[in-house]
C-alpha cells in the first residue's frame, strides 16, 4: 500500500516539473555534448570517504569505453577528484546547479538537460548511479530501452528515497548481506512487488591488496580510519584507549567528535588522501577497530586485515561474516551500552599478547588475499554494467 503511495507522489511531481525539465531538454539541444559515450555515471560527491573510494574504483574499470562522470552534491574538499581520473573518463560537477536550494529550479532544468544527453546517443549508453538523489529523480525521464543500474552501500535513507523508482533499475548492487536483508524486510512492509527483490546481487567491496604487508615501528597499537559522524562512535575507540592504557591514532577528520578529556590518548593524523602514507600509518598500528552501531562491511577493515592488522569491531552488519573471534580479531556487541563496549573492547587490547598479534597478522593477509583483491570486485561490475 506504502509503495503504490509513492509511486503515485513520483507520478504527481513529474507532471509538476515536466515543464522544466522540457526546458532543459530545449537546453541541451542548443548546446548537445561535443562526444558519444558509452556510460553516464552519477555520485554525490568528490571528497573523502568510504563510498567516494569505491566509487572512483568503479569508473576506473572501463579502460576503452568513454565515461561521463556527473558529481550532483557540493563536496567538501577535492582530495578525492584526481582518483576518478582515467583514459576515456569525463568529468562534470554539476553541483552548483543541482545542490542549491535557493535555486532548485536548476535541479529540475538539468533533469532534462542529463536525460536529452543520454537519450540522444547514437548508441545505448548504461547509466550508473552510486546511491546519488539527483540520479533516482532524473531515472524516470529517460527512455524505457536504457539500461539503469544502482549501488546501495548500507541501509540508510536512501533505501527510502529509491523506493518509487526501482521500476527503472534492471539491477541493484548491494555490499553486503545485512543490507539486502534489511531492504528485503523494508519491501515486505511497504508492499514492494517481489519481482524487484530477484533484482538485487551481492557485490562486495575490493580493496588494490599492498605490495607490502611488513610491519613498521609505530607507538600506537589502535587505529581508526573514517568520519568522526555519530554513528560511528568515534569517542568510544579514544575511551577504549584510554582505559586499556595505550593510545590511538585515527585518521579523518575525527577531533571534535571526541571529548577534550580524551585526547591525550589520541593521535590526530587529520583527513588524509596520500595512498603511501596512510599505507604508512596503518603498518605502524597492530588493532583495527571499529564501534558503529551499523555498518555495511566496512572498507577500513578490509585495509586493515590486508597490513596484517588484528581486528576490534562491533558486531554490525557484514562484520561477523569476516571476524572470529580469537582468530583474526574480537567482536563486540554493538546494541550494549557504551560503557559495556569500552569495559570489554579495553580487555581484549589488555589480553593481546605479541604472538597472539602475530598469528592474527598471518591469518588476516591470507584471508584478505583470498577475498578482498579487487579482481573479484571489477569482473563483477564489469560485468553487471557491461551486459549487453
Amino acid at each position: 500500500m506504502i509503495y503504490s503511495l509513492l509511486r503515485i507522489k513520483r507520478m504527481t511531481e513529474a507532471v509538476l516539473i515536466a515543464p522544466w525539465a522540457m526546458l532543459g531538454r530545449l537546453i541541451a539541444s542548443w548546446k548537445p555534448l561535443e562526444e558519444e559515450y558509452d556510460i553516464f555515471m552519477f555520485f554525490p560527491f568528490y571528497h573523502v570517504g568510504g563510498a567516494e573510494k569505491v566509487h572512483s574504483e568503479i569508473a576506473k574499470l572501463f579502460p576503452g569505453k568513454k565515461v561521463m562522470i556527473f558529481f550532483t552534491k557540493k563536496s567538501v574538499n577535492a582530495a578525492m577528484l584526481p582518483a576518478f581520473e582515467a583514459p576515456g573518463n569525463t568529468i562534470r560537477d554539476i553541483s552548483k546547479y543541482t545542490d542549491n536550494k535557493f535555486l532548485y529550479f536548476n535541479n529540475l532544468i538539468w533533469r532534462g538537460i542529463a536525460a536529452a544527453y543520454i537519450s540522444r546517443q547514437r548508441k545505448r549508453p548504461v547509466v550508473f548511479n552510486g546511491q546519488c538523489n539527483f540520479a533516482y529523480k532524473l531515472s524516470p525521464h529517460l527512455p524505457g530501452h536504457i539500461r539503469q543500474l544502482e549501488l546501495i552501500h548500507s541501509f540508510c535513507s536512501f533505501s527510502y528515497i529509491r523506493l518509487p523508482f526501482i521500476p527503472y533499475y534492471e539491477a541493484t548492487a548491494m555490499i553486503s548481506r545485512e543490507s539486502i536483508q534489511r531492504h528485503l524486510e523494508l519491501y515486505r512492509q511497504y508492499g514492494v512487488p517481489a519481482g524487484y527483490s530477484e533484482r538485487i546481487r551481492l557485490i562486495m567491496n575490493g580493496i588494490p591488496l599492498p605490495q607490502s604487508t611488513e610491519p613498521l615501528e609505530g607507538t600506537d597499537m589502535l587505529l581508526y580510519v573514517g568520519r568522526g559522524t555519530p554513528e560511528k562512535r568515534v569517542h568510544l575507540v579514544a575511551a577504549i584507549a584510554k582505559e586499556a592504557g595505550v593510545r590511538a591514532g585515527f585518521i579523518g577528520n575525527v577531533e571534535d567528535a571526541i571529548p577534550a578529556a580524551l585526547h591525550a590518548h589520541c593521535h590526530f593524523y587529520g583527513e588524509l588522501s596520500d595512498p603511501a602514507r596512510i599505507d604508512e600509518i596503518y603498518r605502524r598500528h597492530r588493532v583495527i577497530v571499529i564501534t558503529s552501531i551499523r555498518e555495511g562491511f566496512p572498507m577500513v577493515i578490509m585495509e586493515g586485515m590486508a597490513r596484517g592488522l588484528a581486528v576490534l569491531a562491533t558486531d554490525a552488519g557484514d562484520i561477523p561474516f569476516h571476524v572470529r573471534n580469537g582468530e583474526n580479531g574480537y567482536l563486540l556487541p554493538h546494541g550494549v551500552a557504551e560503557e559495556d563496549i569500552i569495559a570489554a573492547g579495553a580487555e581484549f587490547v589488555r589480553s593481546w599478547k605479541s604472538g597472539t598479534l602475530a598469528t592474527m597478522r598471518q591469518n588476516n593477509i591470507a584471508y584478505a588475499s583470498a577475498h578482498f583483491g579487487m579482481e573479484v570486485f571489477a569482473d563483477a561490475y564489469r560485468s553487471l554494467i557491461l551486459k549487453d
